[in-house]
């Protein structure tokens, strides 16, 4: 079943496009690593099937997909990388979507929260200042957020980058049991 349709989408931004005519979809369940060099599209194609930016031509559409059932895994920036919150928090974030007007997170979101802090290897972090981390661990707090928030889809773009082999390889691990085990449609952008 489609979830996403990509029709003779063009991509880019004031006016200029990157990609022209690309047509592609995604069906529940698949598993879509997109390669690419620097400047070739692919974060943006990422925005745009997010809905941040708008596809200068033809269109990209979400088949039975909300967006609270969308997790997302951006390039980390500094910024980011500074930014002065516990883990918890920031992990727990991944819910704001579907709280709605709800003022806090309920005990469910908040062990589901504690389970994927654990499932990354993050047990007993959740006090810690994110800042504080190590990038490698401040990418898998980031990947517990997104995994909070992908209900059905699960978007990263180069989730990757600049961590050691065999941290990055774990999070491969990861990410195919929730593909395979969960059934949810990741895609990835990677170089």
């Amino acid at each position: 079943m489609p979830q996403i349709i990509c029709e003779n989408a063009s991509l880019g931004y004031d006016g200029k496009p990157i990609v022209t005519d690309l047509s592609f979809t995604v069906n529940a369940g698949d598993y879509l690593c997109i390669v690419g060099e620097n400047g070739s599209g692919k974060s943006t194609l990422m925005k745009t099937i997010l809905n941040l930016t708008a596809p200068l031509a033809g269109a990209i559409r979400m088949e039975g997909l909300r967006p609270t059932e969308i997790g997302y895994l951006p390039q980390q920036t500094q910024v980011q990388r500074d930014f002065p919150a516990s883990v918890q928090e920031i992990v727990r974030s991944g819910f704001q979507g579907q709280c709605g007007l709800r003022p806090f997170y309920t005990r469910e979101e908040k062990a589901v929260a504690a389970r994927n802090l654990e499932r990354l290897g993050l047990g007993g972090f959740e006090r810690r200042c994110y800042r504080e981390l190590s990038g490698g661990q401040q990418q898998r707090v980031l990947l517990a957020r997104a995994l909070c928030a992908a209900g059905r889809l699960l978007l990263m773009d180069e989730p990757f980058t600049g961590l050691d082999p065999t941290v990055t390889n774990e999070l491969y691990d990861v990410v195919d049991k929730l593909n395979h085990e969960q059934g949810v449609t990741v895609i990835m952008v990677t170089h």
